[in-house]
């Protein structure tokens, strides 16, 4: 049961030293699917766009008419009027020039996406749960070399209680936690493209997030803090918990909202408080080391022994191809390809010989040929 539900420290924020311990909550045992969440994240970022189309008169504000057929011009409508370079220049067509795209954009597109209850939970838990892992934590470029355990659970009274941002840096350096903070503001800067004109003209890493049971100071004392986000246990967010659909994301937890995460979420064997119904997500295999398991004592023992007198199957040859399988189907073939041979070998030598008779005629009638035009040339 130990190794099942191991304990978390938590931590005082004064001088960063152990004052109790908590269960682990079963939600950051849950299966990690990063599938789900990066379906769930995608879904959910679409949830806050703003609808934007083109003008509906854009490349229409011109009186252009088609001029018809026989003027050995395209049908396309036309400006009207003289006098300038735009008369009888085409028009609204979107191959034109100054006229309207093709299928222009409208406001009432889709924006909006649902999504099923059940898989949003799920994205949360796992993202929850690969927060517990250092391993992830810092693979997703968050600075952690120097805290004391993941997940990081802060005694309430060190931490809800606090009003100055001040304080809350102080309380950031003694959890040794501060360095991820300096991590995301060093890394602020302008925004590449047109962004800078749309209200998001810096761009900046994610630092912590801090995760509280109640609404309590301590939002206005961190949430000035570059990069550190703030978020209720009740109301996790996956937008903030796996920015960019990448799970990970570097956690402070109050010691109330650490504890409150089985009533939020419930356990394998326990219902959630606040979602009817709820259980935590289990895994499929306890232990998913399949070639450990067939190796085991325990499978190999039921096992039967190796089948050695296995039935082998000879393979089927074409006979039109392969000598050995038409020999077997037809005796007389052998016979019959030896005759053959034999009667081209003779032909070839036949010819061969003609081949000589022929040349050697051909050759004495040349020299009579000459011997004629010699004897005749002498006279």
């Amino acid at each position: 049961m130990a190794a099942a539900r191991p304990m978390v420290g938590v931590y005082s924020g004064a001088d960063n030293k152990v004052t109790t311990s908590v269960a682990l909550p079963a939600v950051l045992a849950a299966p990690i699917k990063t599938d789900v969440v990066q379906f769930v994240f995608s879904n959910m970022n679409k949830n806050k766009r703003q609808a934007y189309a083109v003008s509906k008169y854009a490349g229409h504000q011109t009186s252009a008419e088609s001029w018809g057929t026989g003027r050995a011009v395209s049908r396309i409508p036309r400006v009207s009027g003289g006098g300038t370079h735009r008369a009888g220049q085409a028009a609204f067509g979107n191959m034109c020039r100054g006229g309207r795209m093709f299928a222009p954009t409208k406001t009432w597109r889709k924006w909006h996406h649902k999504i099923n209850k059940n898989q949003k939970r799920y994205a949360v838990c796992s993202a929850l749960a690969a927060s517990a892992l250092p391993a992830l934590v810092m693979a997703r470029g968050h600075k952690i070399d120097e805290i004391s355990e993941v997940p990081l659970v802060v005694k309430d009274n060190t931490i809800v209680d606090i009003e100055k941002t001040a304080q809350a840096v102080k309380l950031l350096k003694n959890l040794s936690a501060y360095q991820d903070v300096e991590k995301a503001k060093d890394s602020k800067q302008l925004r590449s493209g047109k962004g800078k004109m749309r209200n998001r003209r810096y761009t900046m890493r994610k630092g912590p997030l801090i995760v509280y049971d109640q609404k309590a100071p301590l939002i206005k004392a961190f949430r000035n803090l570059p990069g550190v986000e703030l978020c209720p246990v009740n109301s996790l967010n996956l937008l903030q918990l796996a920015p960019g659909g990448h799970v990970g994301r570097f956690i402070i937890w109050t010691q109330g909202a650490f504890q409150k995460l089985d009533s939020v979420f419930g356990t394998q064997t326990k219902a959630s408080a606040s979602k009817k119904g709820y259980h935590v997500p289990r895994a499929v295999m306890t232990n998913s080391d399949l070639g450990r398991i067939i190796n085991s004592d325990e499978i190999q023992s039921k096992l039967r022994p190796k089948q050695s007198n296995s039935r082998t199957f000879e393979r089927k040859r074409n006979p039109l191809k392969n000598k050995e399988a038409m020999y077997r189907l037809n005796p007389f073939e052998e016979q019959r390809k030896k005759r053959q041979l034999k009667a081209e070998k003779t032909r070839h030598a036949k010819k061969v010989a003609n081949m000589k008779k022929n040349r050697a005629a051909a050759t004495k009638i040349k020299k009579s040929r000459a011997g004629f035009v010699k004897n005749l040339l002498a006279e």
